[in-house]
């Protein structure tokens, strides 16, 4: 069985507002997996997601990310080896001033052990592993061009290729793919696919779509409406490599339904005094 590398553990978030992000969340990830959180607007998917990446110190409860505890006064209280993570955005944010490819290499000259070979590597090394993920990626010639030439889905491919340049064992997605047209999403579920069944980090999905959910995670974790907790944690069994044409299916159709049924159940619930 595979180490746990995330764990939530009876996690509550309370904003300095007096607002309630998450209460009593539990949420754990094994190496190598694939969840996809999906809820409610409001409901802490991307709270969770902060969590994970240090961003923000729980009010009470324990997150573990690899041996290390993430404590409510933001200091880490063992001394385990810590996870390199990776993070994908909605909005892929990149320095205009840099070229696609230096935009990549980013994370080369922050995360350990890189940055410190950085500077004797970067047009060897470092240069070839990011041609090779844009070409990966389906951007092949377009490394030296400027993030203002690209369209909105090449620079989510950039976007993909920037969080895996350091070799991540974890990768956080917060609706990386939210902004893009039907076809594009597609293209680019295929791509991550791959991306994952090459690399194997372990993911972490925020999303709103359900079929995209179904299409990527290995699990879906399902959110109750603020403050949110995780009411199901299903585990999707459709083989892979998984197709664009497979989630179109019955099967894909059926767990879709099924998902929904659950959120609009626990929508009708929190109404009810």
């Amino acid at each position: 069985m595979n180490p746990v590398l995330i764990q939530l553990s009876d996690v509550r978030l309370q904003y300095g507002n007096g607002t309630v992000a998450l209460d009593n969340t539990n949420l754990s990830l094994a190496q190598g997996d694939f969840v996809s959180l999906v809820g409610p607007s409001g409901c802490g998917k991307s709270t969770i997601l902060k969590l994970v990446a240090g961003l923000l110190k729980p009010s009470s409860g324990v997150v573990m990310v690899g041996a290390r505890e993430v404590s409510p006064a933001g200091q880490n209280r063992s001394k385990g080896q810590g996870m390199r993570v990776g993070l994908a955005f909605q909005n892929p944010t990149m320095l205009p001033w840099l070229s696609v490819i230096d935009n990549i290499m980013v994370p080369l000259k922050i995360v350990s052990p890189f940055r410190e070979h950085y500077r004797t590597k970067k047009h060897h090394e470092y240069q070839d592993k990011a041609e090779d993920l844009l070409t990966q990626v389906g951007l092949k010639g377009f490394a030296q061009k400027k993030p203002w030439q690209l369209s909105g889905g090449m620079l989510q491919r950039a976007s993909l290729c920037r969080a895996l340049i350091h070799e991540p064992q974890i990768l956080l997605l917060d609706e990386p793919f939210g902004a893009l047209d039907q076809f594009t999403r597609e293209e680019l579920w295929s791509i991550l696919q791959s991306l994952w069944l090459t690399n194997q980090p372990t993911v972490l999905l925020v999303t709103h779509d359900l079929r995209e959910s179904a299409y990527l995670a290995n699990r879906i974790c399902v959110m109750t409406s603020r403050p949110g907790r995780i009411l199901e944690d299903r585990t999707v069994h459709f083989p892979r490599p998984r197709s664009i044409e497979m989630s179109y299916a019955a099967p894909f159709s059926e767990l879709i339904q099924e998902l929904r049924a659950t959120i609009s159940h626990a929508k009708v619930e929190e109404l009810i005094p």
